[in-house]
């Protein structure tokens, strides 16, 4: 006679991460907690986690408020089944335990562990990243963290002029270029580009490749009125030294931004799927590379088209309740990949004819420029979608056939399309 052995319990952990401390709850599959942990964040702290949760078996699913960072590192290289968890869900979760509203990290924890339990099997697992992805996708965002950077020093150097140096902004207009910033190295006040001369000024345009026939009158206009309109000694001493060090700070910026962009261009060429997402029409050089890194290699992670859409950000919210439907534009997604996907859908325009005679049909609607390119986006991510999963790159005479196969109502409207407009990728 053979005895059946006892089945295997089943154990469900959440942790609930802090700059420097976690605390970890451990429920069994009936909701009991068998073990509830706070370690430091360090070294020492986490040895001490894995051996107490080394008594409840090898890859014991966690749940974690978050998918990314040191905390969740440790945990995949622990061997565990990492289940993020939006901070949004974790708070539902969590008022279902306490509905007072009463808050700590223990029962940040617990709800979460016992959420898990009852809900875990609906979730999907974090799964390890390709290492190119990772480091290009952090790259991309500090890249895009830089330039706004760049630009809010920008601003503060063109607030400092309006105090004591118009003629500056008056001569040029892209105070994002070098050359803006070589005038104010070059005559850091009014009097002295005023006092400069015709000469110093010509000289100055060619040497930074500003030399423009239709402008240079203009120019030598503004400059030798620069004393008018412009600051007391006292205003000019101190703001041009804020205006210096802006610019200083901008050539420093302007420096390691390119360097970024090297090795943001290096790593995107070694991935496979760079020619792919490099043939997108408007997505270019800087946008390609983001779009690769938002999305990844994993492409189980979204099972079809409309994952990705909500994941982006491009497909609405809507919110039904008896006769009352609302729809609204969706928060809870991916900032850095929906930002990426507008400035690629308002830029592929210039490159693709029906992608202008979509804009078109929906700003002839009454839409706004916002909605209509996120509407375009939404198209977009649709092919985005298809062309991932068969890893094949933007074809536009195959996107052309389907469009005629399908009967797609983009066909009546792309004889309208500007002819500057191209249909080529």
């Amino acid at each position: 006679m053979t005895t059946s052995s006892p089945e295997k319990t089943m154990y469900y952990a959440a942790l609930d991460w802090a700059a420097d401390h976690h605390d970890v709850v451990v429920v069994d599959e009936r909701g009991a907690i068998v073990l509830q942990e706070r370690i430091t964040h360090s070294a020492e702290g986490w040895q001490k986690l894995h051996e107490r949760l080394r008594q409840f078996g090898t890859g014991m699913p966690v749940a974690v408020e978050t998918n990314h960072g040191l905390a969740v590192e440790e945990l995949l290289n622990g061997g565990y089944t990492v289940y993020p968890v939006q901070p949004k869900s974790a708070a539902r979760y969590r008022e279902r335990k306490a509905p007072s509203g009463v808050k700590n990290d223990v029962l940040d924890a617990w709800s979460l562990a016992d959420a898990l339990r009852v809900d875990g099997h609906q979730w999907r697992a974090l799964a390890p990243e390709d290492p190119i992805v990772q480091e290009l996708r952090l790259l991309c965002r500090d890249e895009v963290t830089l330039i706004e950077q760049r630009t809010a020093l920008v601003n503060q150097l063109q607030a400092a002029l309006r105090e004591y140096y118009p003629a500056a902004l008056e001569a040029f207009e892209d105070w994002t270029k070098p050359g803006a910033w070589a005038l104010i190295e070059a005559f850091p006040t009014p009097t002295v580009l005023a006092h400069a001369g015709k000469r110093r000024w010509e000289k100055f345009l060619h040497t930074q490749r500003l030399w423009r026939p239709q402008l240079l009158d203009h120019r030598l206009e503004i400059f030798a009125h620069a004393n008018e309109l412009a600051g007391n000694a006292a205003v000019s001493a101190a703001k041009s030294r804020l205006a210096l060090t802006c610019v200083k700070l901008l050539r420093t910026l302007e420096a390691q931004l390119a360097a970024y962009r090297t090795a943001i261009e290096a790593l995107f060429d070694r991935h496979p799927d760079s020619g792919m997402f490099g043939s997108l029409p408007g997505a270019g050089p800087k946008l390609a590379p983001r779009l690769l890194s938002e999305l990844g290699s994993q492409r189980e992670r979204f099972g079809d088209a409309q994952a990705l859409q909500c994941y982006a950000g491009t497909a609405p919210v809507c919110f039904e309740s008896g006769q009352q439907r609302r729809v609204h534009l969706r928060h809870a997604c991916s900032r850095p990949l929906r930002r990426t996907v507008h400035l690629w859908a308002d830029l592929s325009r210039k490159k693709c004819a029906w992608a202008q005679a979509y804009y078109q049909a929906h700003r002839a609607k009454g839409q706004s420029h916002a909605t209509a390119v996120r509407c375009l986006g939404q198209r977009w991510l649709k092919i985005l979608w298809t062309m991932w999963q068969a890893r094949t790159p933007y074809d536009e005479s195959l996107h052309l056939r389907n469009q005629i196969k399908h009967g797609s109502w983009l066909l009546s409207l792309k004889v309208a399309a500007p002819k500057s407009v191209t249909q080529t990728a």
